[in-house]
Order: structure tokens, then sequence, then C-alpha cells
């Protein structure tokens, strides 16, 4: 078993070193073990429930929502899978399911359980 510490964002064991750096194989990031204790500033983003929601959560809408330059809708209860929490007014850059990469309001998911 490996000496290397525990992500620091999610506290996974499953770390990996890359060259000289660790990276997390669960939430993906990637951190400088010599660099020290870093106090990354963190978006909190909240979603429609009041709950925490984190890079590689898994969540669902909770309204139907119309694609900007499309005709197509997305339905309440569709899947999104969130890749990066950003700055800014749309602050999840998502997956959702059979449509694609696009970016949402926090306030329009809600986060799925397990």
């Amino acid at each position: 078993m490996s000496s290397y510490p525990p992500c620091p964002k999610c506290q996974s064991q499953y770390a990996y070193e890359d060259r000289d750096t660790l990276v997390c194989p669960e939430c993906a990031h990637e951190w400088n073990p010599a660099a020290g204790e870093q106090n990354e500033d963190v978006a909190v983003v909240k979603d429609a429930n009041g709950n925490d929601i984190f890079e590689g959560d898994n969540a669902t809408l909770i309204k139907d929502l119309k694609v900007k330059g499309s005709s197509s809708v997305l339905k309440v209860g569709t899947k999104v899978k969130i890749n990066r929490i950003v700055d800014g007014d749309h602050n999840i850059d998502c997956r959702v399911d059979k449509v694609g990469v696009m970016m949402l309001k926090s306030e329009f998911v809600k986060k799925a359980t397990a």
C-alpha cells in the first residue's frame, strides 16, 4: 500500500503520484505535496435545497429548462454530472445526459443521492 497522504479535497485514500504531483482518481484533484498545506478558496455552491454541491457530484434538474439556441427542453429529473464549479452567473459546468456539456445555475439542480 502506498504511503501517500489522502486527497485534501475529498479525503480519498487512493491518491497516486504523477511526476511531481499527486492525483486523486475520485475527484481529479491535483496537488503538490512539497508545497505543504494550501488554504485554497473553494467556492461553496448550494443546490436548490441548500445542500453543498462539489465537483464530481451527481444532480437532477428540478424544473424544465429551455436550451438556449435550440428548440429542445431539458425535463425535470434529467441527470447531470457536475464537472467543475466556476465563478459567475452559471456556476456549474456539467454534462447533461443525452445532451452534452453545458453550464447551469445551481438553483435549478438538486443533489442526487448515491
